[in-house]
């Protein structure tokens, strides 16, 4: 197959069948491999909408990385479940590759608050400036590219950054244009000013050099510091 399409999964039984079915019309030119850590695998009830489950401990850059491991494409796609790909992104992705190695594309928030449209302005351009792609961005590599750099750093948090920084080493990024579609959902729950405020903040004391695993915990509990 020439693409593998990669979903860490955790307690997304309810909410993957969605992701899933957006995707099922791509599956004549790639694969689907599901990577649970919640160990879903062996009762799956979405098993027929993908070519493999494979069950994983915890970590969605570990996840990733046992995904690709399983993968036949000669280029990965790493997708969010709360992610969804415009509907020709197979052919913008093999079109525009070439001599570059990698890209991801470029990003719209699901969600009413006006706000959201402004963050992934920002996002889009920040990663257009600095060539550094976030993982809600549906990061995509050569497998060959992928395998050069060493894979994700498995590490807690900010793995997007770490595995961009790398992949820039062997060509700057495809900024496509095209618009995947990202749950606006987490922004809207804690806020969406304390968010962009908890990110910035996340991103700095990550190049500070903060353990990402404390990083980790801030980031799913929506602080900026332990209680």
């Amino acid at each position: 197959m020439k693409f593998s399409i990669i979903i860490p999964t955790l307690n997304e039984e309810k909410t993957i069948a969605s992701c899933l079915l957006a995707l099922q019309h791509l599956r004549g030119n790639c694969e689907i491999i599901i990577v649970d850590a919640g160990n879903a695998s062996s009762d799956y009830s979405h098993a027929h909408l993908t070519d493999k489950i494979i069950s994983s401990a915890k970590g969605r850059a570990r996840q990733m990385n046992i995904g690709a491991s399983h993968a036949n494409g000669e280029i990965l796609i790493f997708l969010h479940a709360d992610t969804y790909l415009p509907e020709n992104a197979l052919q913008l992705i093999e079109q525009h590759l070439g001599s570059r190695q990698w890209g991801r594309f470029d990003i719209q928030l699901s969600g009413d608050h006006f706000m959201l449209k402004i963050i992934a302005w920002m996002m889009n351009r920040r990663s257009r400036l600095t060539g550094i792609a976030t993982g809600d961005q549906v990061i995509f590599a050569t497998k060959k590219a992928f395998d050069t750099v060493g894979h994700y750093p498995e590490i807690a948090l900010m793995e997007d950054i770490a595995l961009s920084k790398a992949l820039k080493k062997i060509s700057p990024p495809i900024c496509l244009n095209a618009k995947v579609t990202s749950s606006g959902r987490r922004w809207e729950h804690y806020g969406i000013y304390r968010t962009i405020l908890l990110m910035w903040s996340l991103r700095l004391r990550y190049c500070l050099g903060t353990d990402p695993q404390s990083l980790a915990a801030l980031y799913c509990r929506g602080q900026f510091w332990k209680p």
